[in-house]
């Protein structure tokens, strides 16, 4: 079959692409909002804040960094499979397999002691310091599955499927969804129901991508015995996903100390927070689709020598990721009342979660920059300045906007700012950046 990522029409392309990882993305995230509204409704603004808050901040740090380390390998899969080289293709298959089985038995047995002791360190309030640590250490034990999808799932759309990801994921969010309501509402388990009906379900999503990556007959197979480290590949992956990977880290210890702050206005302010998470994370899975899609578009694009067809796709892709941003943002404000309903019905809460909405819904159009064009140089193994840019600009500059102006300006809106403002000075420098070394790049490369 032809490969229509590095042949057919780029805009088309780009959303055929597009829309399965979206739709994916979206049910990855009703794994999580499910887990919300049931609690939420069922078990009040405590149950709410156990599964969100400090726990939710907890898991994007470790599972941020583990798929960002890990996108060192869909970077390299993507170079060889646009170049058709089966054997170093399998080789970084099996090497990724093997990072995700280690890094998921060191991640568990850190989760499982330390989970206590993180939540003290985030000032997390004592009625909901039990349940927090219930669900993180539930979570924690079952990560093995969340590695393997997330890796396995990355990897197919590295070499162009952006569909089977979406279909799992579509049967396992039913799947969850059920359990939810089973265990919490019919069983009465509360926060350990939510968590073990997502465990369970991201075990099948597991075991759906493994099954994938197995079948004979395509350019690469994942077999059992072959899992293995491959010296000269793995340091290749570690090479462009470590940065990413510390990135990654950066964002979230930065949101992390912003929780931090957000717990000390009460359980209101946790809860509004917990609620915006799940529904803020509407435009992370638009904007994410869009990181993936031009990773993976430069990737085989690079591999394949048609360098004039990268520097399109990522015009293309700014252009679409902008019409999507105003179009989240618009809808944000005007129905956010009525979204933040199907969380609570209290109206402090509610009030609390639309003055959040108010300052970072316009935002959202500044980091368009940040995330297609660190994707795009992600793309060619460009990670080392970029991740720095991103660490200074966006995570320093937060830390630093915490410790020395919200002290002297305390409240939700000082504490927010910082995202706007981090974004900004960030865009400024990728724009620049993006410029300056893509106008030296393709003088030196010609389409071949």
């Amino acid at each position: 079959m032809e490969n229509q990522i590095t042949k057919g029409v780029i805009w088309k392309q780009i959303l055929l692409f597009f829309f399965p990882i979206m739709l994916g993305t979206l049910f990855q995230q009703l794994y999580n909002t499910a887990d919300a509204i049931v609690v939420g409704r069922f078990m009040g603004k405590e149950a709410l804040a156990c599964v969100g808050g400090s726990s939710g901040q907890l898991i994007n740090l470790v599972v941020g960094f583990f798929v960002g380390l890990a996108s060192g390998a869909t970077v390299i899969i993507a170079r060889y499979y646009g170049a058709g080289n089966k054997r170093d293709l399998n080789r970084s298959l099996h090497t990724a397999a093997a990072l995700s089985i280690v890094g998921s038995v060191i991640i568990t047995i850190l989760g499982l002691v330390l989970a206590p002791s993180m939540l003290r360190i985030m000032n997390t309030p004592g009625n909901v310091m039990a349940g927090s640590a219930l669900y993180l250490r539930i979570y924690f034990g079952g990560i093995f599955f969340v590695f393997v999808y997330n890796v396995g799932s990355a990897i197919l759309r590295a070499m162009g499927d952006s569909k089977r990801p979406l279909y799992y994921l579509i049967i396992c969010c039913f799947i969850n969804i059920f359990l939810d309501i089973l265990l919490v509402v019919g069983f009465n388990l509360g926060v350990a129901g939510v968590a073990v009906a997502t465990l369970f379900s991201q075990a099948v999503s597991a075991l759906l991508i493994v099954h994938a990556l197995m079948q004979p007959g395509q350019l690469y197979q994942l077999k059992p015995g072959e899992i293995r480290f491959y010296p000269f590949l793995l340091k290749s992956i570690i090479a462009i996903g470590l940065p990413a990977g510390f990135q990654s880290v950066m964002y979230n210890i930065s949101n992390i100390i912003i929780q931090t702050s957000l717990n000390s206005l009460g359980t209101d302010t946790m809860a509004a927070y917990t609620a915006f998470g799940k529904i803020d994370a509407v435009y992370w899975m638009i904007s994410g689709a869009f990181s993936v899609s031009i990773t993976t578009f430069v990737g085989q694009n690079y591999g394949a020598g048609k360098y004039s067809r990268m520097k399109r796709s990522v015009f293309i892709c700014l252009f679409m990721d902008l019409i999507a941003s105003l179009l989240v943002s618009a809808l944000f404000l005007l129905f956010g009342k009525y979204i933040f309903r199907l969380f609570t019905q209290d109206p402090a809460v509610i009030a609390v979660g639309m003055e959040i909405i108010s300052i970072i819904a316009p935002s959202y159009v500044l980091f368009i920059f940040i995330e297609i064009l660190s994707s795009a140089l992600r793309g060619i193994g460009d990670v080392m300045i970029p991740m720095l840019m991103t660490c200074g600009g966006v995570c320093v500059v937060r830390i630093f906007w915490i410790f020395t102006v919200v002290p002297h300006f305390p409240g939700i809106k000082s504490i927010l700012a910082s995202y706007p403002l981090s974004w900004a000075l960030t865009a400024i420098l990728f724009i620049i950046y993006y410029f300056i070394t893509q106008r030296k790049f393709y003088k030196e490369h010609r389409d071949a």
